[in-house]
């Protein structure tokens, strides 16, 4: 890493293995020298104080989408490559990367729909769903727990949620997977051919159960996806689409990463890890702490809409700029020793589900899963450890390990 605090410029390669293992003290050391910095790597300036952070988050002079204000030739912006346009046109139809007034009818209509539902009714099914599972790995005398835990519960209760077939799920997450690498930094021609093709297949494939749904209503979220109504507002085929296709990719990527290295971060933190288990009832708080220590999602992007100021700094109309939530989430300005895991921490104000209008609609539905799944498993495998040391894979900004193999 090389930092020049003068000009404020940063370079630092994400796929380095020793960032991406350990991004923090990177973060601490950029912190200390120019807080806000221009990432050479990816001419972006970039965010790394939790104040600084929050700020953009909830700021509406800064935003997912440009494009409602102008075509990009008129923005003078360049194109978007005709080879990945097809994925671009579904990211954009997609909440996440929608600006009022349209983010406000449509994240309405899917929250109406999605909240709705009564998260806290699924409860019964995530405590079924991981006995099942534990069941399962009891068998064994080992496992890889990202493959046979943390992975199967989150899009097991997202696709029954939405009504699409559970037997789906190995396609799905195929097809998310690919789709997921468009937003690596660095990612590579290869990538970009494997998102479209995933995009079309996918799309295609949802096209054709939203007709099923349209002639055959069933109890899920796609049918009320469908059917809701607001202001007269409705979703369009095109935005029902990529917004189910947003549903099934975001619930369950960031929820996994989090089990996985939430687990992990407590079996290296064993006194952490007796403490929950003596005392459930900090299932609540060790869950946000986990949330802060090990962020799954570290980068988002975020265009200046109206010249604007933050953190002293000066940022123009059309720049591009990215806030660092793991950096904020361990801002010592914020968080009592934020290196160290602590379940009991009080002051917990993480913005690991974002800020403002574009906070994450499925936080709630993370939040019980966590809430259930990492009890259950503490009580059913006592002796749970590692049986390797894992490492985290190189795929910034998701936070995720490459696997979990544990003993029991």
């Amino acid at each position: 890493m090389e930092i020049d605090a003068r000009s404020c410029h940063v370079r630092l390669n994400p796929k380095d293995p020793q960032f991406y293992q350990n991004p923090y003290p990177y973060y601490e050391k950029i912190r200390a020298e120019s807080p806000i910095f221009y990432w050479e790597d990816f001419k972006v300036w970039c965010f790394v104080n939790h104040a600084d952070v929050n700020a953009v988050l909830r700021n509406r002079k800064f935003g997912t989408q440009i494009d409602h204000l102008g075509s990009r030739e008129t923005l003078g912006l360049p194109s978007i490559p005709e080879h990945t346009k097809v994925f671009a046109d579904m990211d954009s139809n997609g909440i996440l990367g929608m600006e009022p007034p349209r983010h406000t009818q449509i994240k309405s209509l899917v929250q109406k729909s999605f909240v709705g539902r009564e998260i806290g009714g699924f409860k019964p099914r995530i405590e079924e769903l991981a006995h099942q599972l534990i069941d399962n790995i009891q068998k064994q005398k080992s496992t890889n727990l990202l493959e046979s835990f943390a992975t199967p519960i989150p899009i097991t209760i997202i696709t029954e949620m939405l009504g699409v077939p559970t037997e789906m799920s190995g396609q799905l997450l195929a097809w998310s997977h690919a789709m997921v690498r468009m937003y690596h930094l660095g990612h590579s021609p290869q990538d970009e051919i494997n998102a479209v093709k995933a995009t079309l297949e996918f799309s295609a494939y949802l096209q054709e159960y939203v007709a099923l749904r349209r002639s055959d209503p069933q109890d899920d979220l796609i049918t009320e996806l469908i059917e809701v109504q607001e202001e007269g507002s409705k979703l369009t085929e095109e935005e029902l689409i990529a917004n189910c296709v947003l549903l099934l990719n975001a619930g369950h990527e960031a929820t996994v990463n989090v089990i996985g290295n939430g687990l992990y971060a407590l079996l290296k933190h064993p006194d952490q890890l007796q403490r929950l288990r003596e005392e459930p009832a900090l299932i609540e708080s060790a869950v946000e702490e986990l949330l802060r220590y090990d962020t799954p999602l570290h980068f988002f992007k975020r265009w200046v809409l109206e010249d604007t100021e933050i953190g002293g700094k000066s940022f123009p109309f059309k720049t591009q700029v990215a806030v660092l939530l793991g950096a904020a989430n361990h801002d010592p300005a914020v968080f009592d020793l934020p290196d160290q895991l602590d379940i009991t921490r009080k002051k917990n104000p993480h913005i690991s589900f974002g800020g403002g209008i574009h906070f994450c609609v499925g936080a709630p539905l993370a939040r019980l899963e966590l809430q259930t799944v990492i009890p259950i498993l503490l009580e059913r495998l006592p002796n749970l450890r590692l049986k390797t040391e894992p490492r985290f894979a190189n795929t910034y900004h998701f936070r995720a390990l490459e696997s979990l193999v544990v003993e029991y």
